[in-house]
């Protein structure tokens, strides 16, 4: 056979083999017996033996799992992948449609009611029509590359017909029959098993050998995109139309429902059916369709207003509280724990339980010996419900909580306005400890090799008690530790300096300041740049900045007026930590440009300019490039094969340009 012959036969055997996993794994409808299928699959890889040079990326032989990979990349989301709200029952949901029908100002709404697969969220991303990255969600803007495991399911097509960039989201998961039989296996192979379906999936995703993963029999509905530039479609049940069109599986249960009675009926059914399907699910999302009106509810810092996730009623069960123990936490909260006799709760086995503050022990009268009901808020964090009164025993007395600090002894303080008795002493050990580890954590300096048992194991042998003491570990000290080898300390101390190249934000963030968060702390660092400006900064200063309020204003000029604070970011400098923000500016808004304070939508092929260097170079003058098509709209630059976006533009007489007069404006501005 020559090697043209050879090319023919195995793109014959391609299109064929494809064609047999999306009937099989996708329509659930074989043609083929697999006899059939694993015959021509043989004939395929004797063929690609023979000739390597015709082996394709969207072969089905290369689904089996490639080599080990010695780590993940990190891969960096250009759309994030943001959380939902929650709704726990009726009124929430209600709520949630009262503020997107005021939002809208529409008397109903049309959703998209879709099942909460209990998985591990991912996302897809295709160029030229091939699959050339999979990443998980990570923190929603950053995850890590499982190209390799994710192209073990078979349901993920390697190619698609649509040459423009898209980037699909999704859900992976493994079916309770994979995982039954998992956990047998690993039974009897002595291994420890996994407490349900979603763990043993993301555990077999984030297998760094991706032949384990090929073995998992893992699966995936998609049911959103990221990036896209395929096609003029107005709604979110369109694009999951689109998405089946081109090959991808879509859970087949999503509904569209007209108002939000039609939502709850389709809730409320879920709930009573959902045992009975082959995958789990821990709830129902629900989606505004029109696409438009998605963009003009907007975002949240942390989710769509637009979408919303009912999370199905928790499992409660009984057992009996053993003894409650006190923790102080980073900002000095005394927080209480019961602690049970173990008893699983939706699939794992919990032992500890939060008690949140002394109120509520005492409102639920919780005492040491009680029998008592817990459940999991949300399906994840165990909380207890109430007490079983009629099982108290006789000798059972109230619980009252300490007057002084289990850490360091010093007088516990209540706050004005607060429920949580709190250490103010800013010595505490527990606290320090605590700082510690949300200083090292991945959202903040992302230190890897420093995880919670390793700061701890350091504070006993007293090698640290500040943040800076981090920064002057040396090598002799840590190899005397327990499990501290050559490697390992090599790996950590290269991790610690690298982590003073961090941008400014991640500084912030890490020291723990009281109400700045993740986002606050990166706003702050765009907005002031160093951080000498933001410890010059006034209260005045810091309420000026957007999205900062004044309990947050005023906690950041306390937090800097600190001298021991002061002291600790001298120390800091002087090791030479950076202290500048190192992430894209804040774009100016420039009011002499024709983009100025305007909104702009792209639609149609662009030959000119890409897409994303349209928008960057229309946002550095100021205007706001959107995704539809409203009134709001300002300006409509259309390219090849303009569509419905262009249509409806005109009937809404919003000025519309070509590419050319874009180019030539670009120019212009730029001479």
């Amino acid at each position: 056979m020559t090697e043209q012959e050879a090319k023919k036969r195995i793109d014959i055997l391609k299109e064929e083999l494809n064609t047999f996993n999306y009937e099989y794994h996708v329509l659930d409808h074989p043609s083929v017996s697999d006899f059939e299928y694993d015959k021509k699959m043989r004939e395929l890889k004797e063929l690609e033996a023979s000739y390597p040079a015709l082996v394709t990326t969207d072969s089905p032989s290369q689904r089996v799992g490639g080599e080990p990979l010695a780590n993940f990349q990190k891969v960096t989301h250009r759309v994030p992948m943001l959380s939902l709200g929650n709704a726990f029952n009726e009124e929430d949901l209600k709520d949630f449609d009262r503020r997107v029908r005021e939002g809208l100002d529409v008397e109903e709404v049309t959703y998209v009611c879709e099942l909460k697969i209990d998985g591990l969220a991912i996302s897809l991303r295709y160029e030229d029509g091939y699959f050339v990255q999979g990443a998980t969600r990570g923190d929603g803007t950053t995850g890590e590359d499982i190209t390799s495991n994710l192209k073990t399911i078979r349901s993920i097509p390697l190619r698609i017909d649509d040459d423009n960039p898209i980037e699909v989201r999704g859900e992976a998961y493994m079916p309770q029959k994979a995982f039954v039989q998992l956990n047998e296996e690993r039974e009897q192979n002595g291994e420890e098993l996994f407490a349900n379906p979603r763990n043993a999936a993301a555990g077999s995703l984030r297998q760094l050998d991706p032949k384990i993963a090929a073995k998992r029999n893992l699966d995936i509905f998609l049911y959103a995109v990221g990036e896209w530039e395929s096609g003029e479609l107005e709604t979110h049940s369109e694009r999951l139309e689109y998405l089946q069109k081109l090959g991808f599986k879509t859970n087949p249960e999503w509904r569209k429902a007209n108002g939000i009675e039609e939502v709850i009926e389709y809730v409320n059914k879920w709930v009573e059916k959902r045992a009975a399907l082959q995958y789990d699910i821990d709830g129902i999302v629900i989606k505004v369709d029109n696409l438009e009106a998605q963009e003009q509810l907007g975002f949240t810092a942390k989710s769509p207003r637009w979408a919303i996730a009912y999370k199905f009623p928790a499992e409660e069960v009984v057992t009996k509280l053993i003894d409650i123990e006190l923790s102080v936490g980073r900002t000095g909260v005394i927080t209480p724990t019961a602690i049970l006799e173990p008893v699983k709760v939706a699939g794992t086995t919990v032992q500890r339980a939060s008690l949140h503050n002394e109120d509520l022990i005492k409102e639920k009268d919780i005492r040491i010996t009680d029998t008592v009901v817990i459940k999991k808020a949300g399906d994840i964090i165990p909380e207890v419900v109430r007490v079983v009164e009629d099982m108290r025993e006789d000798d059972a007395v109230p619980f009252t909580m300490p007057t002084t600090c289990p850490s360091c002894q010093d007088e516990l303080v209540r706050l004005e306005g607060e429920v949580a008795l709190r250490c103010i002493n800013p010595n505490c050990s527990a606290q320090l400890q605590e700082g510690l580890i949300h200083f090292v954590s991945r959202l903040a300096m992302n230190i890897d090799g420093l995880g919670e048992k390793v700061i701890e194991q350091l504070f006993k042998e007293q090698l640290i008690h500040t943040i800076a003491d981090l920064y002057r570990l040396e090598r002799e000290e840590l190899l005397k530790l327990e499990r501290m080898g050559e490697k390992s300390v090599t790996n950590l101390l290269e991790a610690i300096e690298q982590s003073k190249q961090n941008s400014l934000e991640r500084l912030l963030f890490g020291l723990g300041i009281r109400y700045v968060g993740s986002k606050a702390a990166k706003t702050l660092a765009q907005h002031f740049e160093t951080l000498d400006r933001i410890q010059q900064a006034t209260f005045d200063d810091f309420v000026a900045v957007d999205e900062i309020g004044d309990k947050m204003a005023d906690s950041l000029v306390r937090y800097f007026e600190d001298d021991k604070v002061k002291e600790l970011l001298e120390e800091l400098k002087s090791l030479q930590l950076n202290t500048a923000y190192l992430g894209p500016k804040v774009a100016e808004v420039k009011e002499d440009t024709p983009f100025a304070n305007k909104t702009i939508v792209l639609t149609g092929k662009l030959s000119i300019y890409t897409r994303q260097e349209a928008k960057d170079r229309i946002e550095a003058l100021g205007g706001k490039v959107t995704g539809s098509v409203s009134k709001k709209t300002d300006l409509l630059i259309a390219g090849e094969d303009a569509g419905s976006k262009l249509d409806k533009a005109k009937k809404l007489e919003i000025e519309v340009w070509d590419e050319a007069k874009l180019q030539a404006v670009l120019e212009e501005d730029a001479t």
